[in-house]
């Protein structure tokens, strides 16, 4: 592939993609991330205030805002945009340009919904077109990528620590061709949008058998479904997260067509994994885009003149200084480790990538409240009001910490990886030990090496 022309990549659009990444992006992909940020500037952040007063008017719904601008975005080719090249329903692009373009939807909250990729959509799509049949596909997967319906995913439950999944303990059994469900589930989207037609749930169908890694099953549930009940919107951080929202729900006799299972019985956790790999790393690429837009308001106020503290800028303090370069660093940091994760699952898959998706969950979400909460500090107590995104994003990235698993959850999957690695390490310690001594003797020197009892 051949490299694109440094002119090709000039302009605010391509500012902050790392030199080797722009060196891999194609032509193609040059054009839609020049175009989203077009949209973004200027169709999408200038109308937040418009979808803030639609969303308080009317909370739950798809406003008349969004389903504008989604009909231009698909109209202009700029849809669906996450799907792997991997899959036939993809628009061809890689996770690494994906991510360029991913960050750049991120810089509004509901940016990504404009283009359809926003979760759980995405994951939820990635799941369906990976595992799921062609009729499947036809009923649920089609009208997600056409932008008609929506979809949740519900796995947290309110009695249960759900970080770790095999505690999943809503009961799925079987009764002739159906399925009934009964138990409680936290978050997945708002019941009460009525543009989310399904749910895709991780429930217990079979608590006798002895792998607990295969007691789990996977059922598509419409939202419509008799004995589905939303108890009531889940608030976080004192937001309600409309237009999705998060909900509480009992499931009273649901009653779900064999149909509806997917890939077959007890095979939840296989599914689980390869649809958890994307979403992790969406959110993180679209917290990097909520990052950036922090950053620059801290910048601003900074070089505000009508702000003056003892008679000097806000930016003219060294501790100010310090402060805006650490957040400048930490930023670009991060991006690498979001775009790394990115490249390793299009060269070698999600699987194989599983350490890289693990360090973007733990590392991003927390790296990008501490930098928001440093914004807020600039700002000083206006920066914890509505008058600014900030506290939003910053709610953004808080709850980021535990969506799709704690990160304690993945900084422990890391550190058992690497403590798997101890006995290859122990013996190549040993043989440096053991050549140390024969060079010592070669070269006439004692030589102090490390006692053998402490290998």
């Amino acid at each position: 592939m051949a490299s694109p022309q440094p002119s090709q990549l000039d302009g605010p659009a391509f500012a902050h993609i790392p030199a080797p990444v722009k060196a891999k992006l194609r032509p193609f992909a040059i054009d839609k991330i020049q175009r989203i940020y077009q949209w973004m500037e200027t169709e999408i952040i200038p109308r937040e205030p418009v979808m803030d007063a639609q969303l308080a008017a009317k909370p739950w719904g798809m406003p008349a805002l969004l389903r504008e601008l989604r009909a231009r975005a698909k109209e202009e080719g700029l849809w669906n945009l996450f799907l792997p090249n991997t899959f036939k329903e993809s628009p061809g692009l890689t996770n690494l340009e994906y991510g360029c373009m991913c960050e750049l939807m991120g810089r509004c909250y509901w940016g990504a919904m404009v283009f359809n990729c926003h979760a759980p959509d995405t994951g939820n799509c990635e799941l369906l077109a990976k595992y799921c049949s062609e009729e499947q596909k036809e009923k649920w997967l089609k009208p997600l990528l056409e932008g008609t319906c929506g979809s949740g995913y519900s796995m947290t439950e309110p009695s249960v620590a759900t970080s770790d999944a095999t505690n999943v303990g809503i009961r799925i059994t079987k009764k002739g061709d159906d399925y009934v469900i009964n138990g409680r589930k936290l978050y997945s989207n708002c019941l009460w949008n009525k543009h989310l037609k399904f749910y895709i749930l991780m429930g217990l169908s079979d608590p006798e058998n002895p792998n607990p890694w295969r007691r789990h099953s996977m059922l598509i549930v419409p939202a419509d479904s008799p004995g589905l009940t939303q108890v009531r919107n889940l608030t976080v951080l004192g937001y309600d997260w409309a237009p999705e929202g998060h909900g509480e729900y009992t499931y009273d006799n649901v009653v779900i067509p064999k149909e509806n299972l997917i890939l077959g019985e007890g095979r939840a956790f296989e599914i689980a994994q390869g649809r958890l790999g994307g979403g992790r790393i969406h959110h993180t690429m679209r917290l990097l885009g909520q990052a950036e837009r922090a950053v620059e308001l801290a910048i601003m106020r900074c070089r505000d003149p009508r702000f003056k503290p003892r008679g000097k800028l806000i930016g003219d303090f060294d501790s100010n200084i310090e402060r805006v370069a650490q957040m400048r660093l930490e930023l670009d940091a991060m991006r690498l480790v979001v775009l790394n994760a990115a490249e390793t699952i299009d060269l070698f898959g999600p699987k194989a990538g599983r350490k890289a998706i693990a360090q973007c969950k733990v590392l991003v979400p927390k790296a990008i409240q501490g930098i928001v909460d440093e914004c807020m500090q600039i700002f000083g107590g206006q920066g914890v009001t509505q008058h600014t995104p900030l506290p939003g994003i910053w709610a953004y990235a808080r709850w980021a910490r535990l969506a799709d698993g704690p990160d304690s959850a993945h900084r422990h999957q890391v550190g058992r990886d690497e403590l798997k690695k101890a006995v290859e390490i122990t013996k190549r310690h040993q043989e440096y030990n053991r050549l140390a001594k024969v060079y010592g003797e070669k070269h006439g020197e004692k030589v102090h090496m490390m006692p053998e009892d402490s290998l």
